[in-house]
Order: C-alpha cells, then sequence, then structure tokens
C-alpha cells in the first residue's frame, strides 16, 4: 500500500524490475534498488542494509545473476530483511540461474518465494513455477477467476480452493507441465550436486581463458571467484552482435546484448555485451574451440581497423588469415 518500500537490486534482469515498478505505480508504494557495484556489479550488502528498514515490505532479489554469473549471499540478505524490516515482510528469489546447476533447498534458503523457468532446465518453452510458502500462499486471494480455482460457487459469492489451486484458473499447461516434470527427473537421476561441481569446474576454466584474451574485458566476479558457468564480456574490436554474428558462422553460439539487464549495463558502462554460456553438456574442448574462434574472429577486427603488432605488421597478414565465410 501506500508508503510501502519495495527493495530490488540494480543487477536484476527486467522481470524482476518493472513489475515492481509497475506495482509502486499502482499502489503508491515506494520503490527502492541497491545500486550495482561499478567494477564488478557485484551484491553490495552494507548498501542493502541501508536500504532495508520497517517500511520495507518486501525484497526480490536473484540468486544468480544471468550476466555476470555472481552468486548472492542469500543467507546474509535473508538475515538482514527478518532483523531490519517491517514485521511480516517477504522475500522473493528469483532463481531461473540457479535451480537449473545447483541444489536449491527452499527451507534453508527461508525465503517466501522462488520463481524459476522451465526452458532454462532442459523444459519446455512458456512454462516455469512460483514456489511460496504455504500458509502465504493460501492468505492470499486468487488474481485471475475461472474454473478449477474454486471451492464453492454461488450467485452472490464463491470461495477459493487452497493453493496452488486458487492461482490456476482453466485449463492448465498440460503438455508443458508433462515435459517440465520429466526435464526435472531428468536433472534429478543426473544429480544436482554433480551438475553444480561439473560446472563449477567449467565456469573457473572458461573464466582463466577469456583472461588470457587479448583485447577482452570480463564483466563480474574475477578469477578465482566462485561464479555460475557463464561469462559476459565485451571486446575492444567490436560490437557483442557483430561479434555473435560471425562466431555463429563458426559454429559457435554466444549471446550478446543486454540481457534483459540494461541497468546494470548502464551502471557497469556499456550498452551491450556478448555472453558465452555452459551447461553439464558442454566440455572443456568447447571452451577451448571458443577461444580458438573468438581470438581468430577478433584478429580479423584488429586487422579491418588498422591496429599492428609488436613488429609493426598486421596481426592477421598471411595467406592463412581468417576471414569469417558468410
Amino acid at each position: 500500500q501506500e508508503g510501502d518500500e519495495i527493495v530490488i537490486t540494480e543487477a536484476e534482469h527486467h522481470s524482476n524490475i518493472v513489475p515492481w515498478q509497475m506495482v509502486a505505480e499502482r499502489t503508491g508504494a515506494v520503490f527502492k534498488y541497491v545500486p550495482a557495484c561499478s567494477i564488478t556489479g557485484g551484491f553490495d550488502l552494507d548498501a542493502f542494509k541501508e536500504l532495508i528498514g520497517p517500511k520495507t515490505k518486501f525484497v526480490s532479489v536473484q540468486h544468480v545473476s544471468n550476466v555476470l554469473g555472481t552468486i548472492n549471499p542469500i543467507d546474509a540478505i535473508v538475515e538482514i530483511v527478518r532483523s531490519e524490516a517491517a514485521p511480516g515482510a517477504k522475500i522473493m528469489l528469483d532463481a531461473c540461474q540457479s535451480v537449473p546447476h545447483m541444489n536449491v533447498d527452499v527451507q534453508a534458503l527461508g525465503v517466501d518465494f522462488i520463481a524459476a523457468s522451465g526452458h532454462k532446465m532442459c523444459g519446455p518453452t512458456a512454462i516455469g513455477f512460483l514456489w511460496g510458502k504455504e500458509s502465504v500462499l493460501n492468505s492470499m486471494a486468487p488474481y485471475k477467476g475461472g474454473g478449477e480455482m474454486i471451492d464453492e460457487v454461488y450467485m452472490d459469492h464463491s470461495t477459493y480452493a487452497p493453493a496452488p489451486a486458487r492461482f490456476e484458473a482453466g485449463t492448465p499447461a498440460i503438455a508443458q507441465a508433462i515435459g517440465l516434470g520429466a526435464a526435472i527427473d531428468y536433472l534429478t537421476k543426473i544429480g544436482m550436486d554433480r551438475i553444480h561441481d561439473y560446472e563449477m569446474e567449467l565456469a573457473n576454466y572458461l573464466r582463466r581463458r577469456l583472461e588470457d584474451v587479448k583485447g577482452v574485458t570480463v564483466l563480474g566476479p574475477p578469477v578465482g571467484t566462485d561464479r555460475a558457468a557463464l561469462c559476459a564480456f565485451v571486446c575492444e574490436a567490436v560490437h557483442p552482435s557483430d561479434l555473435g554474428t560471425f562466431l555463429d558462422v563458426e559454429g559457435v553460439a554466444i549471446r550478446a546484448g543486454h540481457h534483459c539487464c540494461q541497468p546494470l549495463h548502464r551502471a557497469l558502462g556499456y550498452s551491450h555485451s556478448a555472453r558465452a554460456s555452459l551447461y553439464f553438456y558442454n566440455t572443456k574442448e568447447d571452451v577451448d574451440n571458443f577461444i580458438k574462434v573468438l581470438e581468430d574472429t577478433l584478429k580479423f577486427f584488429t586487422s579491418l581497423s588498422g591496429d599492428r603488432d609488436e613488429d609493426g605488421e598486421a596481426e592477421s597478414s598471411g595467406d592463412d588469415a581468417f576471414v569469417p565465410l558468410f
């Protein structure tokens, strides 16, 4: 309601920014955010603690950054909210980048809501899930009316089914739900601890290899810091979109753009970045191939700009110069 405070961070995905802006506009709540570190984009616990107070009613943060790979200190965040915020303040955790990659224990985390998406965990598109504490969900009014969400319907009033059914009006996405269930079974059979340990090894390897590529600046935590298996980076010689196109021609898929995180990119001083993302099906050989193609592509673009190597010659001169094929 009016005067209540919603707190998020500047590093959030747009899907964890825009809805809370809309809620604030509709209710008169005050929208606040923790600035991202201008160097690493990391979570500033001191700044967060300064924002949390007796008017804080809702906090929503990401578990893992989809741009930086940063793993946020959720235990410390929850402790600050429970001790400093208004009694009954709720915590939402965006776990889209953590649930597919590590064990996520909703009981141990101590948050009130967790959201994740199906397509990031080997499931179909157009489906995800919202987990919430049962007592909290049953205290909430339905947001949509229709079949299957009711208990009893009369002509002068209706009563509603317990959660989660009260939030699932109408025919559900049956095929997608079956597909998501199969994906969860698949990941569970492999073992989330196995996936996490393997991805941590890949993440460190990718980060170290990128560190050695001339003309590349890696965003996010430095070498040696735990991170998710992704690296966003910028290159001096080429725009991320052009880089993505050229790497695609060579059979290497990266993402280029603002990754639905425009405020974070502005805080870091960039409009866009390129991002290499790994999953449990990738290997160190995939990383090596990516680095080779990246280095060859950057040499090509450097030659176009007229830059010279230490011997004063164009870096990609010669009959074997790398020229991407369109």
